[in-house]
């Protein structure tokens, strides 16, 4: 169907509008700017504008146009026009696309004066008060609320760095990709931090009042906004997420005192986070945090802290906890991971001679509950003791050098290097061996998604927000190609073993190029949905692809032929893997499952279930009997392959294990995503049961 925005057609969705290029019922353009068809009006509650499906080519997209009651109010239509400018400064993986041309406007045939519109990208997701509702309004837990607060912030980062604050933050206002990533829209209310606006502060009440019942700070129901005013709202946004209760709930809020008692509803969270949140809803704004670093920093502690006693109460008053976490031990030895690379030869008698006694020990405290050990003494001698819960790893060693969040990281052929990438646009290398950086590689005018290095250990490509993939020669750093043809943002990219790239991109495509001459080989379409994930058969011969459809499609990777579709999902696929046979493919993502497809007939062996996040990771281990899934929860879990059963999970000290690289000789791992840092963890030994 397409869809006419002329404000006066007596017929906008007349069926004789498919396939012309003006309205059949008044005449008017169907295709705005020469690119864009409208398909679905979506919203038109808004008092402000209303709010479109449209299309650019086969590419989703959002088209929002002022209403006409406002088009000649010219405080309205600055505001509009703003928007747009402000979001095509703000490149962020947690903000909208807006290209710089995203506002034009547009004159219905008849029409006296133009349509203002904002064309922008389509999030692929919910927005957290609809995802609340889909879940049943449970309660997040304090991890999962550390994470979403630390994407939320660092979106918040950017935007206040750039000298704006949003001033209309809610759950309505976040919405959630299908990668698990936050995204603040809706900044139709932003407002620039000058100083002729800091100076009406007290003085004028000309400055626009936008309020949302409940999230809204006193000071900007008085038309007082300050970028504090960000946090307020941000503060109240997690009290819904964690309570599951709105903030003008009465079992939240007693009007008659004025006074708040949601602690008593987030028993799941700890009195450090707790506390954390009581700053951000502060009713003065000099009493919140002063910038969004400060709360970045907060939350980085946070984050690393050791999961202390719960918090009680109301938002006026702590209580100290009196239920005590079950008891458990953990046991470490001194040398922890670098000992594996160091000991050797003699020193194997004295180490067997500690696991000797590290044994008695756990047999001695075995009644206190689940025993973690973790860390390899020597190349030959690793042990582990698992218990009823996750085991809890350290990390191994903290690459820290990049200047803004990271996305990607993966390992070289070899495991000797590993290689990080995201948002501040570039690429470094580290030695795994000592935790120094290598080479740092910049090109890149975007973030970056995807990496992957070639079977020979020769060509790096890299590809992201520019919608360009990037060759480098990895002996010298130097970019030999850059490849484009995609029109939407890389998000996944992989070499066959023969040296072909694989790219995936939001624009619903897949594509074949020689890196080496740039040329590109094939296009493979099918998909209806941005493409998320790849993965190929260990003969080389099989494509997988999986993104937001939900459905996975495999391919003939000589001909280029869709061989099957394998659907069942209830969500967005976000990880793909092949079984070491080549006979079993497995998928995962937001449905919180794990399915195992048999390849020569498609129907479905096993649904794993054992995940309380989005699966967001997947491995399979070269002998083919235990493969790895990690969740969007941080829990990172190893499966008995020829039994389809759970058997170690892990979590991380100081950070999630929800997006990992394995090393070829699965003795290392490597984490980044949603830090500004890499770390390094060692891998216990996992044998099947």
């Amino acid at each position: 169907m397409s869809l006419c925005i002329n404000p006066n057609c007596l017929q906008p969705d007349h069926p004789g509008n498919d396939g012309s290029r003006f309205c059949q019922s008044c005449g008017s353009d169907l295709v705005l700017q020469e690119r864009y068809r409208v398909m679905r009006l979506l919203s038109d509650k808004s008092g402000f504008g209303r709010v479109y499906e449209a299309y650019e080519r086969s590419i989703p997209k959002i088209l929002k146009v002022l209403k006409e009651t406002h088009s000649k109010t010219s405080k309205a239509v600055f505001l509009f026009k703003r928007e747009a400018l402000v979001l095509s400064q703000l490149k962020h993986p947690g903000i909208p696309a807006v290209e710089a041309d995203g506002y034009f406007e547009f004159t219905p045939r008849g029409a006296e004066e133009p349509l203002h519109c904002i064309i922008m990208e389509k999030i692929d997701g919910p927005n957290l008060r609809e995802w609340m509702r889909q879940q049943g309004n449970n309660p997040i837990s304090e991890k999962q609320a550390i994470n979403w607060m630390r994407q939320v912030t660092d979106v918040l980062h950017r935007v206040h760095q750039k000298n704006f604050f949003h001033r209309d933050i809610k759950p309505e206002n976040i919405m959630l990709r299908s990668n698990g990533q936050l995204v603040l829209v809706d900044f139709g209310a932003v407002r620039e931090m000058t100083d002729t606006y800091l100076a009406q502060l007290g003085v004028t009440g000309g400055v626009t009042r936008i309020s949302s019942a409940g999230y809204t700070p006193p000071e900007q129901e008085k038309g007082q906004a300050v970028p504090q005013s960000d946090f307020y709202a941000l503060g109240w946004t997690f009290v819904f997420l964690l309570t599951g209760k709105l903030p003008t709930d009465p079992e939240i809020y007693d009007s008659l005192h004025n006074s708040y008692h949601w602690r008593r509803y987030a028993p799941q969270i700890s009195s450090a986070f707790a506390d954390f949140i009581d700053r951000l809803i502060a009713e003065r704004a000099a009493d919140r945090p002063r910038t969004t670093q400060e709360m970045l920093d907060t939350l980085e502690k946070l984050a690393i802290a050791p999961t202390p006693a719960p918090a009680l109460g109301s938002a006026t008053r702590s209580q100290p906890d009196t239920h005590s976490p079950p008891r458990e031990t953990v046991v470490q030895a001194d040398t922890a991971v670098q000992a594996r690379r160091t000991t050797a030869g003699a020193g194997r008698q004295s180490h067997r001679w500690l696991l000797g006694s590290l044994a008695l020990l756990i047999l001695g405290l075995a009644g206190y509950g689940a025993v973690r050990i973790y860390g390899c003494w020597s190349q030959g001698d690793c042990v582990i003791f698992t218990g009823d819960r996750p085991q809890t790893l350290l990390p191994a060693k903290i690459l820290a050098g990049h200047t803004g969040l990271v996305n990607r990281v993966a390992f070289t052929s070899n495991g000797q290097t590993v290689i990080s990438a995201g948002l501040d646009s570039t690429i470094r290398l580290w030695d795994v061996a000592t935790g120094n950086p290598i080479r740092t590689l910049s090109g890149h005018t975007g973030f970056i998604n995807a990496l992957t290095v070639s079977d020979d250990g020769k060509l790096l490509a890299s590809g992201g927000s520019d919608k360009e993939i990037k060759i480098w020669d990895m002996a010298t750093g130097q970019l030999l190609q850059t490849l484009k043809g995609h029109t939407q943002p890389i998000n996944a990219l992989l070499f066959t073993p023969d040296g072909v790239l694989v790219s995936g991109s939001a624009d619903r495509t897949i594509r074949l190029w020689n890196p080496t001459s740039g040329q590109m080989l094939r296009l493979l379409e099918g998909h209806k949905g941005f493409i998320n994930t790849l993965a190929i058969s260990p003969d080389g011969q099989t494509l997988a692809s999986g993104g937001t459809d939900p459905v996975i499609m495999t391919w003939n990777l000589q001909t280029g032929e869709h061989l099957r579709s394998f659907d069942g999902f209830t969500g967005f696929i976000n990880a793909i893997a092949f079984t070491h046979d080549g006979m079993t493919l497995i998928g995962g993502g937001t449905d919180r499952s794990i399915h195992l497809w048999d390849l020569s007939n498609g129907t479905l062996k096993q649904t794993l279930t054992d995940h309380l996040g989005f699966i967001n990771n997947l491995a399979v281990r070269g002998d083919g009997q235990i493969f790895l899934s990690s969740d969007a929860e941080g829990k990172l879990v190893a499966w008995d392959l020829q039994h389809g059963r759970a058997i170690a999970s892990f979590t991380g000290e100081g950070a999630l294990l929800d997006h990992f690289a394995i090393s070829p000789d699965w003795r290392t791992f490597a984490t980044g995503r949603g830090f500004d840092a890499v770390r390094l963890w060692a891998l216990p030994p996992i044998q099947p049961k």
